[in-house]
Order: structure tokens, then sequence, then C-alpha cells
């Protein structure tokens, strides 16, 4: 079966000679959601710009493939049928005075026809939400209501593929869980996700996979495989979801918990399920071993939090 992404052997420079990629190889199925992963200037973004063919240049070697076609600089104007990008900031998306002409921009510049551009326009707005904002100027709009506009103004170009870069950044609670539950719906009506994100505790919610980058592929296997290898993620200044942080220290008082939870929904049900089987209670205790385990796991995590300030603040 031909894969949704293919890169083998991806090395890119920018022109002042610093080393963006090194040596980036991996293949991405059709119907798979995968996270994208790593600190500040790990090549996740010039990563992206590469799989349209937008950063292509003698300072790239490797070859990339998109639904088994190589990709070409220049056929970039085909790209967007096969694989569509959102960036980070909505602004640099959004520029037409109403945001129906925002939509309609990339399926006309596809040679897409007047009607079927028309049903693409409503489809998309009522897929992320924005159903009946077809005059509304998009600078108007909220930061959530800027990210789900800029969704839309890809999906109207119905890729196979969608490529997003920090989807729920500087995004209020409300906004993000608005955004994520779009793009659940999207992975779980089979569509092709890479997601590069610094939002952890999203990420079990979203991807199955999860690919970790520091200039070259660190680590790459499922969700719960990465974020069981507290090492390698500290290594890489990222965090473990809180859930399960939450439940290791929750193991540390003699709570049952053979696999820690990675969302919300499965630490319901496994609370649920220890509940129901503990009549009607959930039995905490201090043991012999509960301070040290409880040492371990804050000296781990302040470790994280350590890593992490030290990123912020240079």
């Amino acid at each position: 079966m031909t894969s949704a992404i293919r890169v083998r052997d991806l090395s890119y420079t920018y022109p002042d000679g610093t080393v963006a990629l090194e040596n980036i190889s991996f293949e991405i199925e059709k119907g798979e959601s995968v996270a994208l992963v790593g600190p500040n200037g790990a090549g996740k973004s010039t990563l992206l710009l590469h799989l349209n063919g937008i950063l292509h240049s003698s300072g790239s070697r490797g070859a990339i493939e998109v639904l088994g076609e190589a990709v070409d600089p220049k056929k970039v104007h085909e790209m967007p049928k096969k694989i569509g990008i959102v960036f980070q900031n909505p602004d640099d998306m959004l520029f037409m005075p109403m945001l129906a002409d925002d939509v309609a921009f990339g399926p006309i510049n596809l040679g897409v026809e007047r009607d079927e551009v028309e049903r693409r326009i409503k489809d998309s707005l009522e897929m992320v939400g924005l159903a009946g904002y077809e005059t509304r100027v998009p600078h108007h709009l909220s930061g959530g209501e800027k990210k789900r506009a800029a969704l839309a103004t890809v999906l109207s170009m119905e890729p196979l593929i969608l490529a997003l870069d920090e989807p729920t950044a500087n995004l209020d609670p409300k906004s993000r869980s608005e955004l994520i539950e779009i793009l659940k719906r999207l992975k779980d009506e089979g569509k092709t996700l890479l997601i590069i994100t610094h939002d952890i505790n999203a990420i079990p919610e979203l991807a199955d996979r999860v690919i970790v980058l520091n200039n070259t592929v660190i680590a790459d296997g499922t969700t719960r495989e990465i974020f069981s290898d507290t090492e390698m993620l500290v290594a890489a200044g990222l965090e473990v979801p809180v859930i399960m942080q939450l439940f290791e220290v929750l193991q540390a008082f003699g709570y049952p918990c053979d696999v820690l939870p990675l969302s919300i929904e499965s630490a319901v049900r496994n609370l649920t399920r220890t509940i129901e089987n503990g009549d009607g209670h959930i039995h905490l205790h201090i043991h012999k071993h509960t301070h040290r385990e409880i040492g371990y796991a804050r000296s781990k995590y302040q470790h994280h939090a350590d890593v992490n300030h030290s990123e912020e603040t240079t």
C-alpha cells in the first residue's frame, strides 16, 4: 500500500550554515494520526515546509514522497490537493475582506468550478463550527475562530493529508477544546493527520503515534511507548501528560494501576473500574515505599520543569 508520506535521509542546512534537519527518515500510512514533537529549533516547521515543496532547494538532500509521488518544487501549486498545511499563525492565512473569500481562494486557484466552490465553502465552515460566518471579516474574529477559519481554508481544498503547525497554541481552554474536538472528528473520519505540537496533554486524544524530533529523529513509537520513556523525554526537553503524572502519584499511595492512563477518558474508565471492584471505594494508603516513590516522581518532574524553564529563559 502506498504511504501517505515517506521521508528518506532528509537533511537541510540553512544558508547561514545552521543544520535544521539531519538524515530524517520516517513513513506515515494513510489514515494515521501522528504527532511531531520536539524542543524549539528542532526542525519541525522546517520539515513541514519540505512536505509541500515550499522549502526545497540546494540546501536539501534526501527524498520525500507524498502519496507515492516525489515532491517536486516545480509543482508546488499542485500540492494542496494532496497535503494541506495549516500554519501556526492564522493571520498568515486570512487576507480577504470576507471569510467566504478566504475559504474559496484555494479551490478557485485549483480550478474548481464555481458551484463546487460554493459547496466547499458551506461544508468547510460547517465542519469547523463556523456556519453562517461567510460574510464575517476574518480579522474581526476571535483567536479561536481565526484558528478554525484557517483550518477551513485548507479543508476547502479537500487534501488527503492534513498537516498542522501548533494548532492549539495561544488558545483559551474553550477554544482549545473546540479545536481538539474538530481534529478528533477528522481523525475518526480517516483523515491522515500530522500534528506539530507542544501541547503534550492533547496528544493522547489526537495521535496514535509520536515522532520525537531534535534535528534528527530521536524516537518514533506509539503514544504510550513514547510517554513511558521518561528519560528520553527529559533529554529532549519534553513533558509527560499531567494525567500520567497524577496516576504515578496515586500508585505511590497504593492505587492499583498497572498501566498509567494517557487521557481523561482512560482515567475515568480506570477509576470507574477500580471503584466498582472496590465496593464503591478507592483505597489509598501510605506504605514503606510511598515516600521514596513520591520523592522519585518529584525529582523526575522537577527536572522537567527545570529543563522547560531553562529553555523559556534562553
